[in-house]
């Protein structure tokens, strides 16, 4: 399985970090760190910015992050136009990573606020595929 699982409307059909997308598969958020410097990077890359290593262990999301902001989607792109309005954030995350997706449509964007805690989870798609969205810790 590759890319393809992956997202509402899927633009990529193979990737060496295919395994993001099983993981997903498996309700587990995961992202990759580099083995020789140990920088963590989302989305995952097997192949380290850094320092160009290429070799990475996946390691997994667990604790919550604090939203650094956000915006409502009330028009949206090919693959969203019919999920408006929903609201896209940016969550920064305590192993030093920023995350960029959708805050779980029970949130009410009224309850939204910067630095609240979200937590990032791991969904099946009404087509069957996979993805993420923040959810409030």
């Amino acid at each position: 399985m590759g890319f393809e699982k992956f997202g509402q409307k899927s633009f990529v059909a193979e990737a060496r970090a295919r395994d993001f997308a099983s993981y997903l598969e498996q309700g587990r958020l995961m992202t990759t760190r580099c083995q020789s410097c140990g920088r963590i990077t989302f989305p995952p890359k097997m192949d380290c910015l850094a320092c160009g290593s290429s070799q990475a262990d996946w390691i997994e999301i667990e604790e919550p992050g604090r939203l650094a902001t956000w915006t409502i989607v009330r028009y949206g792109p090919a693959g969203f136009e019919n999920e408006t309005p929903y609201t896209l954030a940016v969550v920064a995350f305590p192993l030093g990573i920023k995350m960029f997706g959708q805050v779980d449509k029970r949130v009410p964007p009224s309850e939204i606020e910067p630095g609240m805690s979200l937590r990032a989870v791991s969904i099946k798609l009404a087509n069957g595929q996979f993805s993420y969205h923040f959810e409030k810790a």
